[in-house]
């Protein structure tokens, strides 16, 4: 640019105060230049050398408890402090000097605005336009380092996208693969955009803040590992982040939002289901950056187009998005299957653009104690769900005054998309494999509470009282296995002496155990119609005690001579070829491990077998010590075991999923030959497992859950016994599979009466 090259400085000023501020900072960074509005000027008058310096006036809260935000009285006194009032403006100025600051984007010539709209915008679409939205958003740019990061919200974003190249260029072959006319399309998905884009403004994310957060700030105590936040900030400097958080709760966005506010993160763009876009919830929220979706779009192709523009737009820009890829909230208080959908969406969005990467930031949030468990546990068990609305918020909104403890966000290891795509290669399952990978970081960085490990001892057997000593005796080896594997424990100070009563106390406030004390010592249990709710909280930290629970397993198989050294384990025919003659105790002892994993996998997220088989070394590491340097035999096997009586934890881990099992391969029996569709299937097995829960056959009375019966029928479903087309005869198939059930049940039965054997839990019973 020469000295003598005109300059127009374009502004958006709403009063003369602002204009006046517009042209002091001008007189003094651009001497000679000439001050407009945006809307006033014609742009293809203006030669190829004018420099435009697009402007913007900011005017910024008053500082409240250490930040500049505007808060809901600002709002019920019909006041923004964002966007003041003209006739407030000077006096506003006079008071505060510093309300009102200018900021500029980046200047470009038009000559250089014309090459990119050549570049980037379909044929036809007017170079002003394009020149508008182009200030604009380079202003919001100048302006965020005013504001900070938290306030990065993505402006203009329906007419950037529609009038995109590349939109208008998807948009035709969308029509032509439909037979229709391109400019009706264009219309179509242009409308869709408007329908779903997050019209986000700096002042409804104070209020949706403000307001909602009291959803969770009177309940929880939220702590973040704020190392990791750090990394994270570091990284989010050249990648768009994509949370994808663990779902317990409805205010699991809240907690997270408050959570990268607090730490200067933009603001994520939320996706989320449009059962919750009712009033006056969808209007706020969506303003505030959540993205309202329908539950199943995949029969409109138009809808389809525009979303998949929408992400690569995000994505394109690198704005943070989050969604919970389990589809709802946690059923069980374990990780339910991904959903994949949005995730192939996010990939496909990311194939449209060159070289365009995401990174994936799997995400944990945790709580001590849920006010909505005791709901979601009787829908797990057969009830209905009830639907959200005004009432339904305002009941949530009063259970959410009383303390319930800490909430617990930690962060697994990111993982870059492109990176995760190639390395899970070719083939239909190549997304899952990325899905259970986040999945599995998940579970790592999920936090173990004393909630977790109350419930994990409390559930172990019959129906009995525990007394405080015969807790902590079961609680003892839990620390010191998760002190030994470095896990993300509890303080041990809760689940001991007074601090365990401290835990028992909370849990018994809200009626989740109860507490005895009319004999000579004090005795607690599990409420009988809580039991669901117990196994809720334990549930969320079993995952970690899987590996341990099947090494125990299989160590047991091995002692009592179940798996040899050369021959066919027990119905091997779910794990593979059988063993080479040759065939050593240890590989025999990996073989039952697998087959026992392979029973699970419809529950946990299993890494691939290589990594696996080395955890379950690191196990054994554990259980006994300096094992590689020795050759197995079936006594030395059998010493291990009993050489851990009282911190033996199969049973109490994998009790549930079994007797789950139990009931949908007993009634597949029935059926015989003969098939029934899932949700019919799945009903009835509610109905027997309450009968054998009754009738004391299930070991764990929270077995009767939806959830877990959906897991036992897609393993069902995976080894053909649904409907049997490849499977001669289907009902001894099925019967196979009961007997394989049969046997891991009362394996766990036996591991119960070894660990039965410690002294001060010598009155436990097994059914």
């Amino acid at each position: 640019m020469q000295m003598s090259d005109p300059v127009l400085v374009l502004t958006k000023a709403r009063t003369s105060c602002e204009m006046h501020a517009v042209k002091d900072w001008a007189a003094t960074a651009y001497p000679d230049a000439e001050v407009r509005q945006g809307a006033d000027v014609d742009f293809d008058e203006l030669s190829p050398n004018t420099l435009l310096v697009p402007v913007r006036p900011v005017w910024l809260p008053a500082v409240r408890q250490g930040e500049r935000r505007v808060t809901l009285g600002d709002v019920l006194v019909l006041s923004n402090p964002r966007r003041p009032l003209g006739l407030m403006q000077p006096i506003i100025r006079r008071r505060r000097p510093d309300a009102l600051r200018v900021v500029a984007g980046e200047p470009a010539t038009i000559a250089e605005l014309r090459e990119r709209h050549a570049r980037d915008q379909a044929e036809g679409e007017p170079f002003d336009q394009y020149v508008r939205i182009a200030a604009s958003v380079s202003a919001e740019r100048a302006e965020r380092q005013i504001v900070g990061d938290r306030y990065k919200v993505p402006r203009l974003v329906a007419e950037q996208i529609s009038s995109s190249a590349r939109f208008q260029s998807g948009a035709a072959k969308l029509a032509a693969e439909l037979g229709r006319p391109t400019d009706a399309v264009v219309s179509e998905a242009t409308d869709k955009l408007s329908g779903f884009v997050a019209t986000q403004s700096r002042l409804m994310d104070d209020i949706f803040s403000a307001t909602f957060n009291r959803l969770h700030e009177r309940a929880w105590n939220v702590t973040v590992d704020v190392d990791t936040l750090n990394s994270l900030r570091t990284l989010n400097k050249s990648t768009g982040l994509v949370f994808l958080p663990s779902h317990r709760s409805y205010v699991d966005p809240l907690v997270l939002a408050t959570v990268l506010r607090n730490n200067d993160f933009p603001p994520n763009l939320v996706l989320g289901g449009n059962n919750l876009s009712f009033w006056p919830v969808g209007p706020v929220a969506r303003r505030a950056g959540m993205i309202f979706i329908r539950r199943k779009f995949g029969s409109d192709p138009v809808y389809k187009f525009a979303m998949r523009s929408y992400l690569a737009y995000i994505i394109e820009k690198r704005f943070n998005l989050e969604w919970y890829i389990e589809g709802g909230r946690s059923r069980t208080g374990k990780l339910r299957k991904p959903m994949l959908g949005l995730l192939n969406y996010v990939v496909d969005a990311a194939s449209q653009l060159d070289d365009a990467d995401v990174t994936i930031v799997p995400t944990s949030i945790v709580y001590d104690q849920l006010q909505e468990v005791g709901a979601i546990a009787a829908e797990d068990a057969g009830g209905v769900k009830k639907p959200e609305g005004v009432g339904w918020l305002l009941r949530y909104a009063k259970a959410q005054r009383s303390y319930l403890g800490e909430a617990r966000v930690r962060f697994g290891t990111p993982i870059s998309l492109k990176q995760a795509l190639d390395e899970a290669g070719d083939g239909p399952a190549r997304l899952e494999k990325v899905a259970f990978r986040v999945m599995d970081e998940i579970n790592s960085a999920t936090p173990i509470t004393a909630t977790s490990l109350v419930g994990f001892a409390a559930l172990g057997a019959q129906d009995r009282a525990y007394t405080l000593r015969e807790i902590e005796a079961v609680l003892a080896p839990l620390l010191d296995y998760i002190d030994r594997r470095g896990l993300p424990g509890p303080d041990p100070a809760l689940c001991r002496g007074v601090g365990l009563v401290r835990t028992l106390r909370v849990l018994a406030g809200n009626g989740v155990v109860t507490c005895y004390e009319g004999g000579s010592e004090p005795v607690w249990s599990v409420v009988p119609e809580n039991r669901a709710v117990a196994a809720y909280y334990r549930n969320g930290a079993l995952h970690h005690f899987v590996d341990r629970a099947i090494v125990e397993m299989g160590l047991l198989a091995l002692a009592e001579g179940e798996v040899k050294a050369g021959s066919t384990p027990i119905r091997s025919n779910h794990v593979g070829s059988p063993p080479a003659p040759d065939e050593e105790l240890l590989t025999a002892a990996q073989r039952e491990a697998l087959r026992i994993r392979d029973l699970l996998k419809f529950e946990f997220f299993f890494p691939p077998k290589t990594e696996y088989l080395h955890r379950l070394g690191i196990e054994l590491d554990l259980l006994a010590p300096g094992w590689r340097a020795v050759t197995p035999t079936q006594e030395w096997t059998y010493e291990v075991l009993h050489g851990h009586t009282g911190a033996l934890f199969a049973r109490r881990t994998l009790q549930t999923f079994f007797d789950a099992q139990l009931v949908v391969a007993t009634k597949l029996v029935e059926l015989g030959n003969t098939a029934q569709e899932k949700d019919a299937l799945i009903a009835d097995c509610l109905g027997l497992g309450r009968q054998l829960a009754l009738q004391a056959v299930l070991r764990s009375k929270d077995s009767v859950s939806k959830d877990l019966y959906d897991g036992a029928y897609r393993l069902a479903d995976n080894r053909g016994l649904i409907h049997g087309e490849d499977i001669v005869d289907l009902r001894a198939a099925r019967q196979d599979w009961l007997d394989e059930v049969e046997l891991m049940r009362d394996r766990l039965a036996r591991i119960a009466a070894i660990e039965d054997l410690q002294p001060v839990v010598a009155g436990e019973e097994e059914q």
